[in-house]
């Protein structure tokens, strides 16, 4: 039997550290360009996972699905019942200043959100506020942008349930100095706090939210690929 209803590969197919995108063909795209004899370990609900091996060592990349929820199912199995230690986030982020031009990369130190998912732990004392990231892997990251010559930015984010809002996230993000908006780090993040394991989110501005310029589909499920070097590179040992 596999350890989750969710995830059909058995234990020990899953590598210690999972790279992990939001759309399943963006995990599939990362696999055949960066691994080495990428297996397919898992397709349930076309949550396609890969499995192979980059510059000798082991990794998984499977893909979270969209939002705090799908990230938080699949990040909270991994931890748990795969016994996974790290998991970098490699997906998109809308930039809200010149600060972070489109195709740049953000790596989060922090995330804020205002999200139920926050609700889970809250007998862990977590509220709405910031949520951190593994201090190891953003200084690990931060490192090899510099020696792989990527543009970058490291600092905070917001992490949103929603995509189409009535709120005002412009102004929350320069209140509280935010880089830029996606939708998954929290869960993430309180996950492998919960776990005692280690997360990073790193994300490729896919469009500037004050402005309304982005790139085109195409461009975010193939053309994030500095972001995968950068997630694989800083995790070899």
């Amino acid at each position: 039997m596999t350890p989750t209803p969710h995830n059909e590969a058995a234990k020990g197919q899953i590598a210690k550290t999972v790279i992990m995108p939001g759309d399943p063909l963006r995990s599939k795209m990362i696999a055949e360009t960066f691994l080495e004899n990428p297996v397919l370990v898992n397709n349930v609900r076309g949550i396609q996972g890969y499995t192979g091996t980059y510059k000798g060592q082991l990794f998984t990349v499977m893909a979270s699905g969209m939002g705090q929820p799908s990230i938080g199912l699949y990040t909270y199995e991994l931890y748990n019942f795969y016994d996974v230690e790290s998991i970098i986030r490699v997906g998109s982020i809308g930039g809200i200043s010149d600060r972070t031009p489109l195709r740049s990369i953000i790596i989060g130190r922090r995330s804020y959100s205002e999200t139920n998912y926050l609700m889970f732990y809250r007998n862990n004392g977590n509220k709405c506020g910031f949520v951190n990231a593994d201090e190891t892997l953003c200084a690990k990251a931060a490192a090899t942008a510099e020696r792989l010559g990527l543009v970058y930015n490291i600092g905070d984010i917001m992490s949103s349930d929603t995509y189409y809002t009535e709120n005002d996230d412009i102004a929350d993000c320069i209140a509280n100095n935010l880089l830029g908006v996606e939708m998954e780090s929290v869960a993430l993040y309180l996950n492998a706090q919960r776990a005692g394991k280690k997360a990073l989110t790193i994300c490729t501005v896919s469009n500037n939210i004050p402005t309304g310029v982005e790139l085109p589909s195409e461009d975010r499920q193939n053309g994030f690929k500095d972001m995968a070097r950068l997630a694989l590179e800083m995790s070899l040992e």
